[in-house]
């Protein structure tokens, strides 16, 4: 399935965003930006180790984490618990709905979700209010493929 994936910025801009420049921050950024899809930090630092780039799997970890914590990267969790991570081209975060068994992600719309978030804020009188919403499901390509019972 093709994916149009958004342009990301310079990586200098967007490794600004977490602290001083590095190479191996910029390094982990752009492959974050390449992935197709979200990844884990170890699949991501395998790649990174395949590819000969000299990145520790605890500065993935942490690189990973920050553009999360500073809204550049959206973050799932699979079947097991393990947090995944997706570049994010702009401010505002998204919600995916997740394939179980092939990893697949599509966004979508969650305005109704957001628009509840406000307003359980506003009425609650909490400031700072977050949430999570994480969706997965079978997607129609893994649904209808057989298995190996069959």
């Amino acid at each position: 399935m093709a994916r149009n994936r958004p342009q990301a910025a310079a990586p200098s801009q967007e490794v600004a965003l977490i602290g001083r420049l590095t190479q191996q921050r910029a390094t982990i950024l752009e492959a974050l930006v390449s992935a197709d899809d979200f990844i884990g930090a170890q699949a991501l630092h395998n790649q990174l180790a395949a590819d000969d780039s000299p990145v520790g799997l605890t500065t993935v970890y942490r690189t990973l984490t920050a553009l999360a914590d500073a809204g550049r990267a959206d973050v799932v969790r699979d079947t097991h618990g393990e947090r995944l991570f997706r570049y994010r081209p702009g401010p505002d975060h998204r919600h995916y709905l997740l394939c179980t068994a092939c990893g697949l992600s599509q966004p979508v719309d969650a305005e109704p979700v957001e628009t509840w978030a406000r307003k359980i804020a506003r009425t609650s009188g909490f400031a700072n209010v977050q949430h999570t919403l994480e969706l997965s499901g079978v997607c129609p390509d893994c649904f209808e493929r057989p298995t190996a019972a069959e």
